[in-house]
């Protein structure tokens, strides 16, 4: 697989254009994604995640193509408990059940581990969402619970599942 990983640039921010304008990409993806419309509000929020220093952001990139296809990290980093959320976006369609998101998740937990020195990193999921929770499972994750109809899209409330993977069960892989 040709993916890497590298710090997020500014010039990344054209790629979230037409990306976040995209009904089908932004399903299961951040709150924020369903109300942000327009380039200039998208441009603040890119902005705002750029500098945020409680967050671990990524680029994912098609290293033979050398373009962006998404972007993943771990938010809201507590250095006091040592855990943080875990989230990944593959804006590009091309890029969807292709392996991707297992790949770069399982990445993103060992630079978590390794890097960030963290012992939990965690993420939420709606249970519609089939392929994450695949590439979750195939990276390790455990299913914790359900935060029940936690999730609204489409006019329809969805459960949501509490996944996580502890650094002692990774070292153990």
């Amino acid at each position: 697989m040709n993916i890497e990983l590298r710090d997020l640039q500014s010039s990344d921010k054209e790629y979230f254009f037409s990306w976040i304008k995209d009904k089908e990409v932004i399903r299961y993806s951040l709150s924020i994604f369903q109300k942000i419309k327009n380039n200039d509000e998208i441009s603040n929020w890119f902005h705002k995640m750029l500098v945020d220093k409680s967050s671990y952001n990524k680029a994912i990139i098609d290293s033979s193509k050398k373009n962006l296809i998404g972007y993943a990290g771990i938010v809201q980093i507590s250095e006091t408990n040592l855990s943080g959320e875990y989230f990944i976006f593959i804006g590009d369609r091309n890029y969807h059940g292709k392996g991707v998101g297992t790949f770069v998740t399982k990445e993103i937990v060992k630079r978590g581990f390794q890097d960030l020195g963290l012992n939990r990193i965690m993420l939420t999921v709606s249970e519609k969402n089939i392929g994450a929770i695949g590439a979750y499972t195939k990276a390790n994750f455990k299913t914790e619970g359900v935060m029940r109809q936690a999730f609204y899209r489409d006019g329809e409330f969805h459960d949501k599942i509490i996944m996580s993977i502890l650094k002692k069960d990774w070292l153990n892989l």
